[in-house]
């Protein structure tokens, strides 16, 4: 008899959207499903998931095309995720930090005090996608900004904003008991912000050098990227004794594949095409808060 697992169908969708219902709920769970369910609303019209046991190696493919002939047109994301009670609430969480934690891309906002958004931005994209080497694209896109006054960091940093959900995410993970680390390919200077400002016990970033008060065009050696995010979630985990499967990382760009592929879920949140088919789970629509529905909390316990 095939070994199996209890898995968690999670639909998920904008806050106000409300374009999960119970009728569309009723429907996969009674044509997809089967109905040998256990269905819960995580929370009402926002959050939806039904627990079932399938084989443990679950033709995930298959089962999301059959709930989207339900959803098709809807704001809706839909994850499969495994379910087991003891190791579905992660205990450590791995984020990268733009366009994920923060709305930004922190070198393209310092390229318009150079004015090359333009330029910088598709170096940016690309890299992102995958296309270029992701330390040779960060030095070209440094070496650009050769000669900005330092000023522009903090007015870049005053540009800021916060992906909607980050708070709430962070916050309830901590309460829960949760290590959260962020890491990034980006800068220091705007990493230990961010981290003191959301909580997170741990922050990485690469060191943007300054020489006489100015953006020297160069990055500290090494440069950190895909390794170097990989390597954070592997040390964290061991150095706090967890099972692989207690982790989660969150990311939107290439570089952040390799410890996405590597967490116990690892989440492609609003991300490039290439990152989003190669996640376990991918968030289009929803806001950052659904990391949190895909771990089985409801919105009554969030912080």
């Amino acid at each position: 008899m095939p070994e199996t697992a209890t898995f968690a169908l999670v639909l998920t969708c904008p806050e106000g959207a409300g374009v999960i219902d119970g009728a569309l709920a009723e429907d996969i769970e009674r044509s997809v499903l089967g109905g040998v369910t256990v269905t819960r609303w995580l929370s009402p019209h926002v959050a939806w998931e039904a627990l079932f046991t399938g084989p443990r190696v679950l033709d995930a493919t298959g089962l999301r095309r059959g709930v989207e002939r339900y959803t098709s047109g809807r704001l809706i994301d839909i994850n499969i995720v495994p379910a087991d009670p003891f190791l579905r609430r992660k205990r450590l969480l791995i984020a990268d930090m733009e366009s994920t934690i923060i709305e930004q891309e922190c070198l393209d906002e310092l390229a318009d005090f150079a004015g090359m958004r333009a330029q910088i931005a598709g170096i940016t994209e690309r890299a992102m996608r995958g296309e270029l080497d992701f330390a040779k694209a960060l030095q070209e896109r440094v070496q650009l900004l050769r000669g900005i006054d330092a000023s522009a960091l903090e007015r870049v940093y005053d540009r800021v904003t916060l992906m909607p959900g980050a708070e709430t995410l962070i916050a309830t993970m901590r309460k829960s008991g949760a290590t959260c680390a962020l890491v990034s390919g980006g800068f220091t200077f705007f990493t230990e912000r961010i981290a003191a400002r959301l909580g997170f016990d741990v922050q990485q970033a690469n060191t943007l050098e300054l020489v006489d008060g100015r953006i020297a065009g160069t990055v500290a050696a090494p440069i950190l990227g895909r390794e170097a995010k990989l390597d954070a979630l592997q040390r964290l985990r061991q150095s706090l004794g967890l099972d692989a499967r207690s982790t989660m990382a969150v990311g939107d760009g290439a570089n952040d594949l390799a410890m996405l592929n590597a967490a116990g879920l690892g989440v492609a949140f609003r991300a490039k095409p290439v990152v989003a088919q190669g996640a376990a789970a991918s968030i289009v629509h929803a806001d950052l808060t659904a990391l949190l529905y895909l771990q089985g909390y409801t919105r009554a316990e969030f912080a």
